[in-house]
């Protein structure tokens, strides 16, 4: 099944200015070690506490997972008409 979040990450716009981000993240940290070492405990207690909330929220999602399928239908019918209404989307950042 198509999922909105996936079809999203995969646009052109979205998924090179992740790269960019990305890119400037590990290039900062690899510049600075100071900055590099807060972002690595930072970056392991966001694990640490997605893992949590993952597990927390899971029976929940299993019980509204006919309700997340219908706003994934709608929002991926959105998207279609934004994708066909804006061609921008289509091209990376930088164009």
């Amino acid at each position: 099944q198509e999922n909105v979040l996936q079809r999203v990450l995969q646009l052109p716009v979205v998924s090179s200015t992740c790269e960019s981000l990305q890119r400037t993240y590990v290039s900062t940290k690899e510049a600075h070690p100071l900055v590099a070492s807060v972002c690595e405990v930072y970056e392991r207690g966001v694990q640490g506490a997605g893992a949590l909330a993952l597990k927390s929220v899971e029976p929940v999602v299993r019980k509204l997972e006919p309700q997340f399928t219908v706003a994934n239908d709608l929002a991926c019918r959105g998207l279609d008409h934004l994708e066909e209404k804006i061609p921008a989307l289509q091209y990376p950042v930088d164009k």
